[in-house]
């Protein structure tokens, strides 16, 4: 199982890879914005849904690989603490969340099975689920981790991308703000570099 340091260190991870902006996000406040936080729930719910399963199945495929060859899983972790360390100079540097295409009124919010497939062709679920994946999954216990990184990403997912459907607007108006801006996008940015210690010295 996972050491108490490895699971806290999952748990940050999970919350600012979910809270901070990304295709997902500002398509759910977009929608928030357009059409209500009820109507956005089906899309709220399928983004949720599909990413934990997306987690599920990388996370099959990799399994057997660092069964096979568990240099993978060492190659993969290094890597995955590279890709933290430029997400995190990334975060810390952004702009404000685009309101580009926000202003678009579309005639239906995304469906369920429509947020739910977008995952596949959404490159920042793609790089979270690797990294979640390589980086907090056990060799020895691929099966058991594995499950715990899912379960994880969809406890905090949900109400994580749920925040941005909810706070819409306002939250826009928030992040907007260069001082409110730059303390937040810091903040998660240190958060992030922080879940690199157990990541790099947790013993497998």
């Amino acid at each position: 199982m996972l050491t108490a340091d490895l699971f806290a260190a999952l748990a940050a991870f999970a919350f600012v890879s979910s809270i901070t902006p990304g295709p997902n996000n500002l398509m759910l406040m977009a929608s928030g914005t357009n059409f209500g936080f009820v109507r956005t729930i089906p899309h709220m719910l399928g983004v949720s849904t599909g990413f934990t399963l997306m987690i599920v199945l990388v996370g099959a495929g990799l399994a057997k690989v660092f069964e096979l060859y568990p240099i993978a899983h060492i190659v993969l972790k290094y890597a995955s603490c590279a890709y933290l360390l430029w997400l995190a100079w990334k975060i810390a540097t952004s702009a404000p969340p685009g309101a580009k295409g926000d202003g678009e009124a579309k005639t239906q919010p995304m469906s369920f099975v429509q947020a739910a497939l977008f995952q596949w062709v959404n490159p920042k679920a793609w790089t979270m689920a690797l990294t979640a994946v390589s980086a907090y999954t056990i060799p020895a216990d691929p099966i058991v981790s594995l499950l715990v990184v899912a379960g994880v990403f969809g406890a905090i997912n949900l109400p994580s991308t749920g925040s941005w459907a909810l706070l819409g607007t306002q939250l826009r108006r928030f992040l907007g703000d260069p001082a409110k801006l730059r303390a937040f996008n810091v903040t998660m940015a240190l958060i992030l570099v922080a879940t690199l210690y157990p990541i790099v010295f947790a013993t497998h």
